[in-house]
């Protein structure tokens, strides 16, 4: 019993070690949604890349004619959500492994994410329906996709900038290997990861041209990262004492009304 216990433990620790594991080391155990194998994963992102290709292709030809809901703007949305959730997944394994698994795509990230983004296609294409003049203000549209790709490149800048010490869940426990981040795109912005996230999330909304949506995307946007960031504040103060206090007195978080 005890060499096949041996056994087990040294194929574990060969499995985390093989640069395919999805099995993180540095956070706690996966959620069982989704299968955390390098299969799943391999599916998934198939998956979202077949998204991402059908719905760049309507935005890159302007929609198509033959249906009236497959508009450049839908197709750029899908596209946008597409290659959020890989970008999540792809610079986690990049660039801070240990944290890796089949949740960095964050497809599982809570009940109200969805029925905000299920309310989001649910506005444009009534809307659209009944009152496409609605969504004929390509300017609005324009400042979105900036909105959207700025934003993008904020989060995943971040993260990769921050590398293992960045995390999807908030850490109750200061790992020795963890260091307060305060030059490069930190030096600017408090919270990078959860700005670009911010911006991006707005951004698709004015994309979409959705006035209704684009105020309750406002308001959970704030209200979440409001109370997001003081709980992890209050855990960085603990960790790293009056150096994180400094540069939270320094530097803002640049998201309006969260200080």
């Amino acid at each position: 019993m005890v060499d096949r216990a041996n056994e087990t433990m040294a194929q574990r620790e060969t499995l985390v070690s093989h640069p395919l594991s999805t099995i993180p080391t540095q956070v706690r155990a996966p959620k069982e949604g989704i299968p955390n194998t390098p299969l799943a994963a391999a599916t998934v992102s198939f998956l979202l890349g077949s998204v991402f290709s059908l719905g760049a292709l309507t935005f890159l030809i302007g929609g198509f004619d033959s249906n009236w809901w497959s508009t450049y703007q839908l197709g750029f949305f899908v596209a946008a959500w597409a290659a959020f959730h890989w970008a999540e997944f792809a610079v986690t394994a990049g660039w801070n492994l240990e944290k890796c698994s089949v949740d960095s795509f964050l497809l599982d990230n809570g009940a109200t994410y969805h029925i905000a983004n299920g309310t989001a296609l649910t506005e444009y294409l009534l809307t659209l329906y009944f009152k496409p003049s609605w969504k004929a203000h390509p300017y609005v549209s324009i400042i979105g996709i900036f909105l959207v790709l700025a934003g993008q490149a904020l989060r995943s800048g971040a993260m990769i900038h921050a590398s293992s010490n960045f995390s999807h869940v908030i850490e109750h426990r200061k790992r020795n290997a963890h260091v307060l981040v305060t030059n490069g795109i930190y030096a600017w912005f408090r919270h990078p990861s959860y700005a670009g996230f911010y911006y991006w999330a707005l951004g698709t909304q004015l994309v979409l041209q959705n006035p209704v949506t684009f105020c309750v995307f406002l308001v959970l946007l704030w209200r979440f990262f409001y109370y997001r960031t003081r709980a992890e504040e209050k855990l960085l103060v603990k960790f790293f004492g009056d150096e994180y206090v400094n540069y939270r007195n320094r530097v803002g978080t640049m998201i309006p009304f969260v200080p």
